[in-house]
């Protein structure tokens, strides 16, 4: 049975330069980096958030295009605000896909923006629910 989400892979074409977008403007942290013979890896996790990692993969031989190997939609992360969260990662230099969060079915406020290699990524502010 599943107990959560245990991490998301995504295929980066400039391992250094996604480290530093996950880290530098995300806060995640390098757990370990290493390669064998037909990749390069990395996991990142984020103190905020133990048992989820984000694994980043760089095949020193390419095996063809990005969309034959599979595609990650998008990758979600929750923040308390997203205005707040908005103005702060547009200082940082985050364009967002659209000027303002759009409303998701369950309500939760929800806004688009690329990494490094244009993968989707999103930030989620979710519906406070009152504790039954």
């Amino acid at each position: 049975m599943i107990k959560k989400a245990e991490h998301i892979a995504i295929i980066v074409t400039d391992m250094d330069r996604s480290i530093e977008f996950y880290g530098g403007m995300l806060g995640y942290k390098l757990r370990i980096r290493g390669q064998n013979p037909r990749r390069e890896m990395a996991f990142l996790y984020h103190e905020n958030q133990t048992g989820f990692e984000i694994e980043l993969i760089r095949d020193l031989q390419p095996e063809g295009e990005y969309s034959d190997k599979g595609i990650v939609n998008h990758l979600a992360f929750t923040v308390d605000n997203i205005e707040e969260a908005m103005d702060y990662y547009r200082i940082k230099g985050i364009e967002f896909n659209s000027n303002k969060p759009n409303t998701a079915i369950d309500g939760a406020q929800t806004i688009f923006f690329t990494g490094p290699d244009q993968e989707l990524l999103q930030f989620v502010q979710p519906v406070k629910r009152e504790q039954v």
